[in-house]
């Protein structure tokens, strides 16, 4: 698939993984855009608290992403956000909210809604988009598909350590735990289920940093340029 105006770069993995640094330090170094689409179903969970609408009604749900105005906008300190026209960058991240963003999107209705807006911010090329079916479902023929990964242990560790930095009391027997919950229902929903596309590039990001990880993405995107 040859996009217009650059490729389009797809990263899929599970919880912990690294994607969503990967993908942005990536997009950087292409001078491509990053496209977080984890944080488009977070913003619904957000949003869907605020007004009470349940977690678990699909069409409601559905009804409410039809109304709300997603996008992401360049800031100083890099991509931002916002919902309705107010930036939600930082009040998406919350331990809460990532856990609503998993029960939201297994939703058919959902899902089907969320594809269409990732296919249409994707759809120009030039850009990096990362998720759990961005190879599978949002861009089947994506020009470049990885598939990040690294041992339940490690993502556990990681996502202990990014709640202790934001000052949260969770112990690491807790966060692996909820990793692993995580997993089966990213794994095992109906609807655009986690898993790695047959052409993606897998990669173990297992013990290594993420500038390591996106040289060797880079290297890959590189390779599918020149053939181009």
């Amino acid at each position: 698939m040859a996009a217009r105006g650059g490729l389009i770069v797809a990263i899929d993995g599970p919880v912990g993984a690294g994607k969503s640094t990967a993908a942005r330090l990536l997009a950087a170094r292409l001078g491509y855009r990053h496209i977080d689409t984890g944080a488009m179903y977070r913003a619904l969970a957000l949003k869907a608290r605020y007004l009470g609408v349940d977690w678990g009604d699909g069409p409601a749900l559905r009804a409410l992403l039809e109304r709300m105005d997603l996008a992401f906008v360049p800031g100083p300190a890099g991509q931002r956000l916002t919902v309705d026209g107010e930036d939600w960058t930082e009040a998406i991240r919350h331990p809460e909210v990532d856990r609503g963003a998993s029960f939201v999107s297994v939703h058919a209705a959902v899902r089907e809604a969320m594809v269409a807006r990732q296919r249409a911010l994707g759809a120009g090329g030039g850009v990096v988009m990362d998720g759990r079916d961005i190879g599978t479902q949002v861009f089947p023929d994506a020009d470049v598909k990885f598939y990040l990964d690294a041992s339940p242990e490690e993502r556990g560790r990681r996502r202990h350590g990014e709640a202790r930095a934001r000052g949260e009391q969770a112990t690491l027997e807790a966060v692996q735990v909820e990793v692993r919950n995580r997993d089966a229902r990213d794994m095992g929903r109906a609807a655009g289920p986690l898993r790695a596309a047959a052409d993606a590039v897998r990669l173990d990001s297992t013990g290594l940093s993420p500038e390591a990880v996106v040289e060797g993405m880079l290297a890959v995107v590189r390779q599918r340029q020149r053939g181009r």
